[in-house]
């Protein structure tokens, strides 16, 4: 069964045509033709509005409300950091370095400037580029374990600073009151709108990510990530590539940061710096699948009902916690995790694709 639309111009007929699995268009002679076949939209929309449709059974308990949108704002991080990974071929230890800046440069501006959450969305690209841009060298003077160490240290390094200038930065209690984003008469209403934004940002960066993978940057992305040598014999400015793998997901983390701050209207380095939150998210991309876009998003879901499951043990919880995140990674398969499970049961709809033929 199919729809059709002709439409005259001059002496040339278009006509579209649309049918279940495919889309036609005739210009007179000349036919481009779209394959869209159902495996590769259907189990996708159906988890978008499985997403799309959960808050509305889980209104009435606001803890639930947070975990879930603070589940998505997790992805959010975890999905750039992939894209890092397969960039420039190297682990990074320190994505929270720029979700600090991020948040730090939107709360300090807010309060003290009284810049409004726009304002600060344009500050926070910049500083978090500039800062990115000045630190892209390492992804190609430091190799394997140096580069690791280098990302590790800096946002160790950037929380202390935040405790040597407390005056400023607030130290351990962080800095609070500043503007939200959106102000709602009711307070479900308010967290429904920040879980759906936290999702709308989480699948805006996983459609911007995935549009890299599949363009020709993601063919230059395949060659650098599987032998950097070889790519540059075939003519691969891999060091301006890797400059950009480095740049743009780290400007993705810090635009979360300004997320959190104008949604939580709190932001303390002691909570994003450390070493265990760092950890949080790296578990996430293994457990979701490494260097898998995708599987960001199942992986920090069940991260976090982990995390929130476990929190009424009180004190153990500390001790329970990385055990539990270490079994998932030890009994998933090795390297490819949730995603991986996924694409073994369903192999064809792992990369989904439109196919374009032209006559």
């Amino acid at each position: 069964m199919a729809a059709r639309w002709n439409l005259c111009r001059r002496n040339s007929m278009v006509n579209f045509e649309l049918r279940r699995d495919r889309i036609l268009l005739r210009f007179g002679d000349k036919k481009t033709e779209w394959v869209i076949e159902p495996r590769y939209w259907r189990n996708p929309t159906i988890a978008i509005t499985f997403l799309f449709v959960l808050p509305l059974f889980v209104q009435l308990w606001p803890n639930i409300l947070t975990m879930i949108t603070t589940a998505n704002l997790y992805a959010a991080i975890a999905i750039p950091l992939a894209l890092q990974m397969l960039g420039t071929a190297r682990v990074n230890f320190g994505p929270q370095l720029y979700l600090g800046l991020g948040g730090y440069t939107a709360a300090l501006l807010n309060l003290h400037w009284g810049w409004t959450p726009g304002e600060t969305f344009v500050a926070v690209i910049i500083v978090c580029s500039a800062v990115a841009l000045l630190l892209s060298p390492t992804t190609w003077i430091a190799k394997g374990l140096y580069f690791s160490l280098i990302t590790l240290i800096l946002p160790l390094t950037f929380l202390d600073v935040t405790y040597i200038w407390g005056d400023l930065f607030r130290g351990e209690v962080g800095l609070t009151g500043m503007s939200p984003l959106l102000t709602l008469p009711k307070v479900t209403w308010n967290y429904l709108a920040y879980y759906y934004l936290s999702l709308i940002l989480m699948l805006l960066y996983l459609l911007i990510c995935d549009r890299i993978v599949r363009s020709r940057l993601g063919v230059n992305l395949a060659a650098i990530n599987e032998n950097e040598d070889v790519a540059r014999m075939m003519g691969v400015n891999v060091d301006r590539y890797k400059v950009f793998y480095y740049v743009f997901p780290s400007v993705l983390t810090g635009i979360v940061g300004w997320f959190i701050v104008h949604t939580f209207r709190t932001f303390a380095g002691v909570t994003y710096l450390p070493l265990e939150f760092m950890i949080k998210i790296l578990i996430i991309v293994l457990v979701g699948g490494r260097a898998f876009l995708y599987g960001a998003i199942p992986g920090a879901y069940l991260v976090s009902i982990i995390e929130d499951s476990l929190r009424s043990l009180g004190p153990i919880n500390y001790f329970v916690f990385p055990l539990v995140l270490i079994a998932l990674i030890v009994f998933l398969p090795r390297g490819e995790g949730l995603w991986g499970l996924y694409r073994k049961r369903r192999p064809r709809d792992y990369f989904p694709k439109l196919h374009v033929r032209r006559e």
